[in-house]
């Protein structure tokens, strides 16, 4: 309960502030910058979609994981943009983006992996993919990086779900996304907007995606804001994302997501 009031509180100091005079005159990408701002500093925290039995939906305002904090200022940035600024409205679509097809419908409904949260939500109108207006090359991946790691994921211990997950992953693994080369960046650097969606890319094995935040461009070249394991809060990164993602191997690129 505390915890609810806690969120209820920053849910209506946001839209206090950035909702004063109805629906939000800012274009998307601007107004998904205006409230990443505003969680600036908040604190970083893994796992906090994880909670002890059946999947529910879970609305946390006070720590974001990089997935997390993406998906509740979409869901803010679509809030914002309409007439009902009411706090059940935000938790509707919360569950419509988080889930696939917007039906939360058990743990496996949940869009775990990234590239399928792009595609899932552009299906349903909350995003554009731009990944290959912005240079990306296909790319397809083996994806099978929960059902190989199942000590980070408990609810995987249920036999049916581990399945339902299995076959997800199955037919991620047919399905292919663009990908912008991280060498290719400096040369794209144009395509990317301010606001966009940013999603790391990674070879690690089973993965399709390590990382994701919001692009701001500083002095012309873009940075990433983001909920940050290493600072341990929501920032602004000092380097570059093209610095970023040179500093390692396991970065091979980026996809890009537009808010609509």
């Amino acid at each position: 309960m505390k915890h609810q009031v806690q969120d209820l509180r920053i849910f209506k100091r946001l839209v206090g502030s950035l909702g004063r005079k109805g629906v939000s005159p800012l274009p998307p990408g601007r107004l998904v910058l205006e409230i990443g701002r505003f969680f600036l500093g908040a604190s970083y925290a893994s796992g906090t979609l994880e909670a002890v039995g059946p999947e529910r939906l879970v609305v946390n305002l006070r720590k974001f994981d990089c997935f997390t904090f993406v998906e509740n200022v979409v869901a803010l940035t679509r809030l914002l943009r309409s007439e009902d600024r009411s706090s059940s409205h935000f938790r509707g679509l919360l569950r419509e983006i988080r889930y696939r097809g917007g039906r939360l419908r058990g743990y496996p409904s949940r869009l775990h992996y990234f590239s399928e949260w792009i595609h899932d939500n552009r299906k349903k109108g909350f995003i554009r993919d731009v990944s290959a207006e912005a240079g990306g090359k296909p790319l397809r991946r083996v994806i099978s990086f929960m059902t190989k790691n199942l000590d980070a994921y408990p609810a995987l211990k249920d036999k049916d779900i581990y399945k339902r997950v299995r076959a997800i992953e199955r037919m991620l693994s047919q399905r292919t996304i663009a990908v912008v080369p991280k060498k290719a960046l400096r040369r794209q650097e144009e395509q990317i907007q301010d606001g966009d969606v940013i999603a790391i890319a990674t070879n690690q094995e089973g993965l399709d995606v390590q990382h994701v935040g919001l692009a701001v461009r500083v002095r012309g070249r873009i940075h990433l804001l983001h909920a940050s394991s290493l600072h341990g809060k929501v920032v602004l990164s000092h380097e570059t994302l093209y610095r970023y993602l040179m500093r390692s191997r396991r970065r091979m690129g980026i996809l890009v997501a537009r808010v609509s």
